[in-house]
């Protein structure tokens, strides 16, 4: 039997794999959308900092509507139907309070993906978004599971959530 990879994704990344990978990334802000295919087996990954790439410069994956586009193309060139994927939304916290939180990113950034995701018809199936905590999150590709862990202050102890 293979071994599973272990990836960790860095903001401004994505992620999809045929083979069995266990992917990790920490958002606080930021969003990650995971894809999975229940049929197939594959799953994918995005890990986006901003909501629009307002058509400047380079159209990266840091911008949630590039991310989401890439992301969703990448599972179909690997042969997944739209109509099997099941999507699981995580982030999008508020987790610095400065003048730039006015700004509502982590807000904005959500709001962009539950958007983006039911207008491609794809089912969210999970989600943990919003909030003051910024959050480490574990994706198998070939299972589909996330698990989560909260990340707090040192003076609180961390508190973990399994999301299926």
């Amino acid at each position: 039997m293979d071994q599973v990879q272990a990836q960790f994704l860095y903001p401004s990344a994505l992620f999809a794999s045929n083979t069995p990978q266990i992917v990790t990334t920490i958002l606080g802000s930021c969003v990650a959308v995971c894809l999975y295919d229940p049929v197939l087996k594959y799953g994918g990954i995005n890990h986006y900092m901003l909501p629009l790439w307002n058509g400047q410069g380079l159209a990266s994956p840091r911008f949630g509507n590039i991310a989401i586009e890439k992301l969703i193309e990448k599972m179909l060139d690997m042969g997944c139907n739209k109509k099997n994927l099941q999507a699981k939304i995580f982030g999008g916290g508020e987790v610095i309070q400065t003048n730039i939180s006015q700004f509502h990113i982590g807000e904005r950034n959500h709001k962009l993906a539950f958007e983006m995701i039911r207008e491609h018809g794809i089912s969210i199936i999970a989600q943990s978004v919003g909030g003051k905590l910024g959050r480490k999150i574990i994706f198998n590709t070939e299972t589909g599971e996330v698990r989560q862990k909260y990340l707090k202050s040192e003076r609180n102890q961390d508190n973990t959530e399994n999301q299926s």
